[in-house]
């Protein structure tokens, strides 16, 4: 029988694998001594974009399935550093390059947040899978028009919001799901406030090797500075200027907000919030226009409620003894409650923390690595444990909730036909326009 190397598999895998039901799986010989996989059998990853939060995809390396075989960003010291890093591959300013070349079997993409989905889309039109970054789009347009991802180009999607691949943060939802906390009716989730500031002056020049028309893509031209496109850290402006984001509220909400909806799809609540009433900050000065600070009342259909704030308001507020730390997600049952976050979790009583080993029937996926699970993914063509319209609908929620501050006053949405009611300025607010030639299309 003539063997099928791993990128032939690859790629038929996702046309017609699930059809006809090919064996999705590497087969033994492809594997080296040890189980080791040869290099020329490894998943071979695109790195699509090299500043500061893309370190997390030197995990390829250490995972024996897949290697970076090509990296791409618009600054050309960035791009040639990682070049080197990883056995001098091939080194891209532009990303459609990148999806071209034939040894790419999927895509990290760790671009500033107005890129992730148009890359993702010609990404997925390419035949590539994708590690997207969070959060997923700057618009609920974006977010909706994402899906074609998977439901029409059958590519494997891994949302990089790494709680799904964290143990404690499985234990504490199970919890909340095999009722040990008892019926859930109010939810909190808090994420790190905004920054307000920066300055659009002094306009400087655009640095040698610097394809600074790239770096805007779809976003409306404007002058270069530093504080819009070189700075780093929390005060970066990719993080907390409109035209790229809409601040830490999606930037950092979605990581609470996916393990909230990591445990409502699994409770059977495949929908979000149709009711949002929002307060927020807006800086009034500087370059910085992104929601600084925030505190949003949601109520489900079923009547759950939500409240969704910044840290520093979370902290005020104290809404209950489970708030701690910059980010977190707490069920509150009529019997216990349970707070999980990144960094740790806890439970209203040690009787209830003791069922964590053993909760019950319903369990979640089990995870190792968010990097790990992906590359396995690809392998199999199994959906990523943290997959896509999962991720489409926490994004959205975090959108209405901006939306709903910006418009200063309650915003209702109909979860069936996927439109803010009864608001025609607030419905309008949905999409964003893109500059030319770049479009969403499909």
């Amino acid at each position: 029988m003539k063997r099928v190397n791993r990128r032939t598999f690859l790629k038929a895998g996702g046309l017609v694998g699930a059809a006809i039901g090919f064996p999705s799986i590497i087969p033994s010989s492809a594997l080296g001594k040890d189980g080791e996989v040869a290099p020329s059998e490894r998943v071979g990853i695109g790195k699509i974009a090299c500043g500061n939060r893309s370190g997390y995809a030197g995990m390829y390396q250490r995972y024996k399935k897949s290697q970076i075989v090509a990296v791409c960003d618009p600054q050309k010291s960035r791009r040639d550093r990682d070049a080197a890093r990883f056995g001098k591959c091939p080194a891209y300013s532009d990303f459609r390059e990148l999806l071209a070349n034939k040894d790419v079997d999927a895509v990290h993409i760790t671009t500033q947040d107005h890129w992730h989905v148009p890359i993702a889309i010609m990404a997925a039109r390419a035949g590539k899978d994708m590690y997207t970054e969070k959060p997923l789009g700057i618009s609920i347009e974006q977010d909706i028009k994402s899906r074609v991802i998977v439901d029409k180009y059958k590519r494997i999607f891994q949302y990089g919001a790494q709680q799904r691949s964290i143990s404690h943060v499985r234990m504490g939802i199970e919890l909340a799901l095999n009722g040990h906390l008892g019926d859930i009716k109010q939810t909190y989730v808090w994420a790190p406030h905004g920054e307000s500031g920066g300055s659009a002056t002094p306009v400087i020049p655009v640095p040698e090797g610097y394809d600074y028309d790239m770096w805007l893509g779809p976003a409306p031209k404007a002058p270069f500075c530093k504080d819009r496109a070189m700075g780093g850290g929390h005060r970066n402006g990719i993080f907390h200027i409109y035209d790229y984001a809409i601040g830490f509220m999606a930037g950092w909400g979605a990581h609470p907000m996916d393990m909230l909806q990591w445990w409502a799809d699994n409770a059977g609540i495949k929908t979000i919030p149709t009711h949002y009433e929002a307060t927020g900050t807006l800086p009034t000065e500087g370059l910085f226009n992104t929601i600084t600070h925030w505190d949003a009342r949601c109520t489900y259909e079923n009547g759950l409620k939500l409240r969704f704030m910044d840290d520093q308001t979370a902290n005020k507020a104290k809404p209950h003894e489970g708030v701690f730390g910059g980010h977190g997600t707490c069920f509150v049952g009529s019997k216990g409650w349970v707070t999980v976050s990144r960094g740790g979790w806890r439970v209203s009583s040690e009787e209830i923390r003791k069922q964590a080993k053993d909760p019950g029937e319903t369990r979640l996926r089990v995870s190792p690595d968010q990097i790990q699970n992906f590359v396995d993914c690809v392998i199999s063509r199994e959906q990523a444990i943290d997959d896509l319209h999962s991720a489409v609908r926490s994004d959205i929620a975090c959108h209405l909730t901006d939306i709903a501050i910006r418009r200063g006053k309650p915003v209702t949405w109909d979860p069936k036909k996927e439109v803010i009611l009864n608001d025609p300025a607030a419905a309008k607010m949905a999409g964003r326009p893109m500059r030319a030639p770049w479009t969403l299309d499909v």
